[in-house]
């Protein structure tokens, strides 16, 4: 899954995983952003296969967008 990473004008960075819609995160740090996205993507794919609906399929679970 791809990562977009982008620096808001107030300094937060926002890491967001397109391929999951709604999954993003703010952080102080890029690395806390990432971190953070990557935590809540991993609990909305676990819910999504707990309750037996759709989850994509993973090559590498996560990658930087360039």
């Amino acid at each position: 899954m791809t990562i977009e990473i982008d620096r808001e004008e107030d300094g937060r960075w926002i890491a967001e995983v397109p391929d999951l819609p709604g999954v993003l995160a703010y952080g102080k740090s890029r690395d806390d952003a990432i971190a953070k996205v990557k935590a809540l993507a991993l609990r909305v794919l676990a819910d999504r296969y707990d309750h037996g609906d759709e989850v994509p399929a993973l090559q590498g679970v996560f990658a930087l967008a360039a």
